[in-house]
């Protein structure tokens, strides 16, 4: 490119900016103005109707609607689209394929009237598989869950110039901050924990979707920080969320926080209490599913009298109002005339099916293959039998699939795991299915017909693991092994001498020890959306190679937790930090997954190994396909400051890139290595690069055996 060219296209480039932020500084002047205006003329009790979810259209001054819904991997309608749960989307490690989900939940939101997301669950899992709502999350890793919540919100939202046009939606980032952090593994339970433990693991994905994608809208989690619960806490809501990470948009509550300010939390004694404590808080918006009048805490007949007998709480109420006045004008809804949701309707589209078969495809961990025993060859069985409580799942007559994990929507159809393996075989190999048992059951009279199909078939499928009935927002659990007499069966498969695989199907880690030791493969493919039976069968015979690695640690016992690769140093003194009965790594590690095929990493290598506390530079390594077949492998950087002026976690994921290879090829991979990558939180929790050297480990998995790697020295 010539001088006078790359001059051009500067100039043009930095026109090109100009003129779209002016056009961005115009709208949203006019929209303050409208907004301003508006304003001015509701009543107090209109501008109190509009602080609830679904606020019915003001009909005198023609403000419209705006309907909330569920959207974490699809809508939670009939006739939608239905993704993988969002913990097997995670097991992709590819951020665009949850952008592209997004976006295509998004047109079908629009389709359905529906305007603003309580997606996506940005919260970081904290090493407790007890907790419920595992599946909801994107993992165990504050970086991993960055981007992936980037990836939705901008998706969903979009960016630039259609960023909330037609086809794009208002999100929700929630739960605000560190909802996992409970005791107990108990959903909304007690949670106690430092600043700094907040700052470093449950706030950078809020940070990065408000200031990378600039999300909309903000839940507060049902739980309190410090002593203050979450959705009167100011500290949190305003100094932390608007005036330091710059969240410009509205709140919303969970479903009846503020009245559990009451009613849960004792600190207020009454409704009209906790409304003013969530209104001087900051939260906008009040969320009470199925609107009993008894849940309410915004509402006329409790803040009406109160607000006229003390005025100097309406600029409460007029802040909350003008911030989500202006949602619905950036969203365009004004003279849109849309008042009702559309129901009835099919929405999910070819397009959209294919790419959620695509991400379940891409979703599937393999955790164990011994002696290569997958993909079976299907020409060379005759038989096979299909075993399991979660191989089949009937259309049900209400609600939607309970193998398709919570905040699910009925999609057109279902293809379950015997379904899938019927259609990839056809009539060439003879299926002999028998459930086995229940899932929730403890009957045993299943056993004598599985066995029966398993000792005449040539090779054994066992489909086990949980549903939504297991797991799920308010389906805790204090015992993490195989819910029934689910062990049993495999127990009883094993003993027929016929090579096992298993397939797990469900939302949270499990305590799986015989299986990992007894059964030669295993199949971890989560709750894998509405084409899950395809996406299985596709793996179970080779015509996907699985790739997907996982992002939450598997537990050798429930005593373990809280199990994660985000450690510190051990004790070195009596006991050296060891159980004395139990082995304390996990099952399965972060970030760990094989394939079909092998791969070879070379020694990482740094463009500059000494760089100065503003410098940069970067890491790279070559990844050989050392084996016959295609395959996909996610290459992961972390990062471990060696000697820092605080304590800090072993080693933190800073970098990662899914990448395919065929046979004999080799790529190279390079990660940046700067500020973002280096810095800590010093003991003022000011985030610094400190002098001194750093251990780069590049490898497939958190494991230390599976990570090469080099030293960089930042020096002065």
């Amino acid at each position: 490119m010539n001088k006078h060219i790359l001059f051009t296209f500067l100039v043009a480039t930095v026109l090109s900016c100009s003129s779209r932020n002016e056009k961005t500084d115009k709208g949203a002047q006019k929209i303050d103005k409208q907004v301003s205006e508006l304003l001015a003329e509701m009543t107090l009790e209109e501008k109190i109707n509009e602080m609830t979810q679904d606020a019915p259209a003001n009909e005198r001054l023609d403000i419209p609607f705006m309907k909330f819904g569920e959207g974490l991997h699809g809508l939670w309608y009939d006739g939608v689209t239905v993704y993988p749960q969002a913990i097997a989307v995670a097991s992709t490690w590819e951020p665009e394929l949850i952008r592209t989900m997004a976006e295509q939940t998004a047109k079908e939101a629009r389709a359905l009237n529906i305007t603003h997301l309580y997606s996506p669950n940005l919260d970081v899992i904290s090493g407790d598989a007890r907790y419920g709502r595992v599946e909801e999350s994107y993992g165990e890793d504050p970086y991993l869950v960055s981007r992936m919540g980037v990836a939705f919100v901008k998706g969903a939202q979009g960016v630039g110039d259609e960023k909330f046009d037609e086809n794009h939606v208002i999100t929700t980032a929630k739960h605000f901050v560190g909802y996992p952090e409970n005791r107990r593994g108990i959903n909304g339970g007690f949670s106690d924990m430092s600043e700094r433990r907040l700052r470093e693991v449950f706030l950078p994905p809020f940070q990065a979707v408000i200031q990378e994608a600039g999300v909309g809208c903000i839940m507060p989690g049902h739980q309190d920080f410090n002593g203050i619960p979450c959705h009167m806490n100011s500290w949190l809501l305003n100094d932390l969320l608007r005036d330091e990470l710059g969240f410009e948009g509205f709140i919303v509550s969970d479903n009846n926080d503020v009245g559990r300010l009451q009613t849960m939390h004792y600190i207020a004694e009454t409704r009209k209490e906790a409304a003013i404590l969530g209104l001087k808080a900051g939260v906008d918006m009040d969320l009470v599913l199925g609107k009993p009048l008894e849940a309410y805490a915004y509402h006329p007949s409790i803040l009406l009298d109160t607000l006229k007998k003390n005025p100097a709480l309406v600029p409460y109420v007029d802040t909350a109002v003008s911030r989500i006045l202006k949602a619905k004008y950036k969203l365009g809804l004004f003279g849109s005339g849309s008042k009702a949701v559309k129901k009835d309707t099919i929405v999910s589209t070819k397009e959209h099916q294919k790419h959620a078969y695509d991400m379940a495809k891409k979703a599937i961990v393999l955790l164990k293959n011994e002696n290569n025993l997958l993909p079976l060859d299907k020409t060379k069985i005759s038989s096979l039998a299909v075993i399991g409580p979660n191989a089949v799942e009937e259309r049900p007559k209400k609600g939607t699939y309970a193998l398709l994990g919570g905040y699910s929507g009925l999609p057109p159809f279902y293809v379950s795991a015997l379904e899938g393996i019927q259609k990839k075989l056809g009539k060439e190999v003879k299926i002999n299915y028998a459930k086995g048992c229940d899932l929730l059951s403890n009957s045993k009279k299943g056993f004598p017909e599985a066995i029966a199909a398993a000792k005449k078939s040539d090779a054994v499928i066992l489909v086990v693991g949980g549903s939504r009935r297991t797991g799920g927002e308010g389906v805790d659990r204090s015992d993490l092994n195989l819910y029934g007499v689910q062990n049993e069966l495999i127990k009883a498969i094993h003993k027929t001498g016929k090579p096992v695989i298993v397939v797990l199907m469900n939302g949270r880690p499990l305590t799986i020890n015989y299986i990992a030791d007894n059964i030669p493969s295993i199949l971890e493919t989560w709750y894998l959306g509405m084409h899950s039976g395809d996406a299985i069968a596709d793996a179970i015979f080779g015509d996907v190679n699985p790739g997907g690695k996982l992002t939450v640690s598997f537990p050798r016992s429930v005593g373990q937790i809280p199990v994660t690769y985000l450690e510190r140093p051990d004790f070195i003194g009596s006991g050296k930090g060891l159980y004395k009965d139990n082995d304390k790594s996990p099952l399965y590690p972060f970030g760990y997954g094989l394939s079909y095929t092998s791969f070879e990493f070379s020694e990482p290598t740094l463009d500059r190994s000494n760089i100065a506390v503003n410098g940069s530079t970067q890491v790279s390594v070559d990844i050989t396909n050392t084996g016959s077949v295609k395959g996909d492998e996610v290459v992961q950087m972390y990062v471990r400051d060696d000697f820092a002026s605080v304590g800090r976690y072993i080693k933190l994921l800073k970098g990662f890139r899914r990448i395919t290879l065929e046979p004999g090829e080799t790529k190279t991979v390079s990660f940046p290595l700067g500020f973002e990558e280096l810095a800590i939180l010093n003991a003022g929790l000011e985030k610094v690069v400190e002098l001194g050297s750093f251990t780069i480990l590049v490898g497939s998995s958190s494991r230390n055996e599976d990570l090469a790697t080099t030293t960089l020295l930042v020096s002065e």
